[in-house]
């Protein structure tokens, strides 16, 4: 796998992108750039975060919604509900939540759990600096320990391909977790360090401020080189043929 930390990785500034793109246009950009990784048009990492302007639901690629999400809690509050390319289950975006991604080209195809431990190993080393103690748990979580016990502040997902890998996932550092419970049922799935906790009595929030966690994903990850293009053609195209299409979140 191409090595990540102490790269040449890029960093993705999200103000290089229009400043009102919306969370299914970000959702394309990472598939677009996978597909610049698959196809040899990306030599070296992407890195870059976000944060979706407004709540948005968002389901893994085999996620089902009607197990996962409460339906209808977000039409009446007019919140989006999306699929991403990854695995994984269904999480909630919004201010307040930053996200990360890194796509990345490699020649020979690495375990899961190796792909896991390079992305997350570093990223809670970095993170711990700017605030608490993180440390991975699970098989994809970062966590923090507070008297309550521990808690998530990260979730994340991948998609591997034959040659390239997509893995990004959520910083809760300041945002509404009882929104949470209000637009997300209990997982059909959950790992054994949560014992079945309520969203609420389960997340939390690393407090830290965005600044700081850019600054944590960037030195994770070495990613100095500053990328100012992405590309808008093939969004379009990924945004107008699924990303935006009910068929697509709709599926499962």
């Amino acid at each position: 796998m191409t090595k990540i930390n102490g790269s040449n990785a890029q960093w993705l500034d999200e103000s290089t992108l229009p400043p009102l793109i919306t969370a299914a246009e970000q959702l394309a950009v990472d598939e677009a750039l996978l597909n610049e990784a698959e196809f040899g048009n990306l030599t070296t990492p992407i890195v870059r975060t976000w944060q979706a302007a407004v709540p948005a639901v968002v389901l893994g690629s085999s996620s089902q919604l009607r197990q996962e999400v409460n339906h209808e809690i977000c039409a009446k509050l007019d919140i989006p509900v999306l699929r991403r390319p990854s695995g994984g289950a269904t999480v909630i975006l919004g201010p307040g939540c930053v996200m990360w991604s890194v796509i990345t080209p490699f020649k020979d195809k690495p375990s899961l759990d190796a792909i896991h431990a390079s992305m997350l190993e570093p990223l809670a080393a970095e993170l711990s600096k700017a605030g608490q103690p993180v440390v991975r748990e699970g098989t994809s979580d970062l966590v923090v320990s507070t008297a309550e016990g521990v808690k998530k502040v990260s979730g994340n997902a991948l998609r591997v391909r034959r040659h390239s890998v997509l893995y990004h996932g959520t910083l809760l550092d300041s945002f509404p977790l009882e929104l949470v419970g209000q637009l997300l049922q209990h997982p059909p799935r959950e790992p054994q360090y949560r014992m079945e906790r309520h969203h609420e009595e389960f997340l939390a929030n690393l407090s830290i401020g965005r600044k700081h966690i850019d600054k944590a994903v960037q030195t994770a990850f070495s990613a100095w080189n500053a990328r100012t293009t992405w590309p808008s053609d093939e969004v379009h195209k990924l945004v107008k043929s699924r990303y935006g299409q009910f068929r697509w979140t709709e599926r499962l």
